[in-house]
């Protein structure tokens, strides 16, 4: 025992002797840019391997580091550290944990054991990090956890660009924030502008809207998004899905492009098309190129194709509001009972009116209605009446050559099961009507009358009742021509009636 601590006492003499030998004054060799030792209460030399304990202060270049105790190996330039190991450079970074390997030649940093790095407003927690410190890069592949103003990230696998402010995660990627939780396969997210950018199937989950995509970046500061591949936003209203989404949540602005459809959950009712624009206060979006509303009601669908589609919220009180749909240039509607053409429409999604303006054209069973604008009544999502202003006029045809033909300053016709049963002239009224009995024509009925009531069958006139002052004459069928039996501005548009919901899109005039 007396021959150990004589060999530790002729160990720790030269020190004593010459203090300038102390690993606190040690320097590096000019020009070779080594660890310096800047303090240790106890410091041992065992050949190349320099023991320091407690108060451990280094520097490399204008990097320092302390810890309770470290390993110096001064051929390699490699520092072994344990124990509340702090490196630090400037005011700005810093990098805590409680084991370190650091090769100084590589200018590498290897921490482990509750590591917490922290770079301008930045922190970084994880089990273990390996830090490039020439190039100013740290990477963890154990999961970790970073803070930044009021996000929180965690991921798997983590690689910081200390000097470029930006942060890529990668597997199991969650983005916390007081409003909202977003889930990715990969997230790059620059610190210093708040903005993340994602990669493969991300969701963005909060209180009241939900989005997915496979690409595309969020302004965190800004509350602005852009969403791509698959894109879909759930605002518990409304759904949206298309090829790219853009939304201001600020402004309450945002557009999307290609395969757009808006579904709203309130009103069954969707919109598609190629081109949207969406405006928060007030409510309001537009949507072109193939622009196309559907409405549902009871497993019966109403399709409406147009140039221009728009929808616009107009608040009556706090309580209510007022929705119009409006479309313009090329209109066409279908469903099973009605199909029309015009061009323009405007529709009340609150009080279920279609009004109808410029040349339309409506289509019902065998019936062909026209007038200088029409307006269709709906209740409890079925027809009710339709209402035809100036010019009315309605035929039907009974063979290629031969037509019933009704005209009138106005016209309201009554819907029952969705299916036209009375039709009401007031004004100027005018008929032409073939008696068909047993199949066989019988006579054909010509007259004028102020008002007239038609009761309508499967589609098909059944009588008509003259209210005031009727003239006419009931004549054999061959008397005057069939060619010749048309009442004045005839126009049968048979070849315009869209004949299914995708014939809606037919450009023909």
């Amino acid at each position: 025992m007396a021959e150990i601590v004589k060999i530790r006492f002729l160990l720790l003499l030269p020190l004593l002797i010459f203090p300038s030998l102390l690993p606190a004054q040690e320097k590096n060799i000019p020009g070779k840019k080594k660890v310096e030792i800047l303090h240790s209460d106890e410091g041992f030399f065992e050949g190349d391997l320099r023991r320091l304990r407690f108060n451990v202060r280094l520097k490399h270049k204008e990097t320092y580091m302390t810890c309770d105790s470290a390993h110096y190996y001064e051929s390699a330039d490699l520092v072994k550290a344990f124990g509340n190991i702090h490196i630090f450079k400037g005011d700005t970074l810093h990098l805590y944990g409680q084991h370190l390997i650091y090769d100084s030649r590589a200018e590498t940093a290897e921490v482990s054991d509750g590591v917490i790095f922290i770079n301008n407003k930045t922190t970084l927690y994880t089990d273990h990090i390996f830090y490039d410190m020439a190039n100013e890069v740290a990477r963890y592949e154990t999961g970790g956890k970073i803070l930044n103003e009021d996000n929180v990230l965690t991921s798997k696998i983590g690689i910081y660009y200390t000097k470029e402010n930006i942060l890529n995660f990668k597997d199991s990627v969650m983005l916390v924030n007081p409003d909202y939780t977003m889930y990715s396969d990969t997230l790059v997210y620059n610190t210093e502008t708040e903005i993340a950018f994602f990669h493969g199937p991300t969701e963005v989950v909060g209180d009241s809207l939900r989005t997915r995509c496979e690409e595309g970046w969020h302004d965190t500061r800004n509350e602005i998004t852009l969403l791509k591949g698959n894109a879909r936003v759930d605002n518990l209203k409304q759904i949206i899905t298309a090829d790219s989404i853009y939304y201001e949540a600020e402004n309450g602005y945002g557009t999307a492009f290609f395969d757009v459809t808006i579904s709203d959950l309130t009103r069954d009712v969707i919109v598609k098309g190629n081109k949207a624009w969406y405006y928060e206060d007030p409510e309001m979006f537009t949507i072109t190129d193939s622009a196309q509303f559907i409405q549902v009601s009871d497993g019966e669908f109403m399709y409406l194709h147009a140039d221009t589609l728009k929808s616009v919220v107009s608040a009556i009180d706090s309580a209510n509001d007022k929705r119009l749909l409006r479309a313009w240039y090329g209109c066409r509607l279908f469903s099973d009972d009605l199909q029309a053409k015009c061009d323009s429409i405007s529709y009340s999604l609150t009080d279920s009116v279609i009004k109808m303006y410029y040349e339309p054209i409506l289509w019902s069973e065998d019936n062909q209605l026209t007038a200088d604008s029409v307006f269709l009544f709906t209740e409890n999502d079925a027809m009710e009446r339709m209402e035809l202003y100036n010019s009315a006029f309605v035929i039907e045809q009974i063979d290629p050559d031969r037509f019933n033909q009704i005209k009138g300053k106005n016209l309201t016709g009554y819907f029952r099961e969705n299916k036209i049963y009375l039709i009401e002239v007031r004004g100027n009224g005018e008929n032409i009507y073939y008696a068909i009995e047993n199949e066989q024509l019988m006579g054909v009925n010509q007259s004028t009358c102020a008002n007239m009531d038609i009761y309508i069958e499967d589609g098909n006139i059944k009588r008509i009742f003259m209210l005031s002052s009727p003239e006419g004459s009931l004549d054999p069928p061959l008397h005057i021509s069939a060619s010749a039996r048309k009442l004045d501005n005839f126009n049968w548009l048979e070849e315009l009636k869209p004949k299914d919901r995708y014939d809606i899109f037919r450009r023909k005039k």
